[in-house]
């Protein structure tokens, strides 16, 4: 080996390696900095990057967000939406919400108000998957099924409660005696 050659192994060896960010993510975490704004605030990733990585790395479990996988249970709910929602195709988008339809009528029969809720939380999740990736068609499914869940008064007798207080209200305050106040 002549000199040259020797100088150029040597300073392939001594160039300091660049971190990727997942690298530098796990090293944060390592090393103490554990919350998630301030790795992502060092590291420049976003909160959800840094939450996914130390997931799969095994270091947290307890981080979820839109972008947090569904293979991550979120509760006891997650298992009835693992692998059953997507927005590849209009079509699939279809009978994801055909399942959270089947799923929010399963809960409600139970009056499992909690696992309904999770129902609509998932549809809101995939809505802003697909729109923010630009699925407008595939978002705009979800977005249906989800107004259409909402736009419902709660409950029947909800409205008519609420007239008939409205009615009471109005009576009461017509029939209230006017009291006058003399000056002294």
């Amino acid at each position: 080996m002549s000199k040259n050659e020797n100088l150029s192994l040597f300073e392939l060896v001594e160039q300091p390696k660049i971190q990727s960010k997942k690298e530098m993510i796990v090293s944060l975490y390592n090393s103490g900095t554990t919350e998630i704004e301030s790795i992502a605030a060092i590291s420049g990733a976003k909160p959800s990057y840094v939450g996914s990585v130390l997931q799969r790395e095994g270091l947290i479990d307890n981080y979820f967000d839109l972008y947090t996988s569904t293979g991550h249970a979120m509760n006891i709910y997650s298992k009835y939406f693992r692998g059953k929602l997507g927005f590849k195709d209009v079509m699939t988008a279809h009978r994801s919400v055909k399942n959270l339809e089947e799923s929010y009528r399963y809960f409600a029969n139970n009056q499992d108000r909690a696992g309904q809720h999770h129902s609509l939380e998932m549809a809101l999740t995939m809505l802003d998957r697909a729109r923010w990736t630009g699925k407008f068609e595939e978002a705009e499914v979800y977005r249906r099924w989800l107004v259409g869940k909402l736009s419902h008064p709660l409950t029947a007798q909800t409205n008519v409660k609420s007239i008939e207080e409205k009615v009471s209200e109005n009576k009461t305050e017509e029939s209230a005696p006017v009291k006058l106040k003399l000056a002294a």
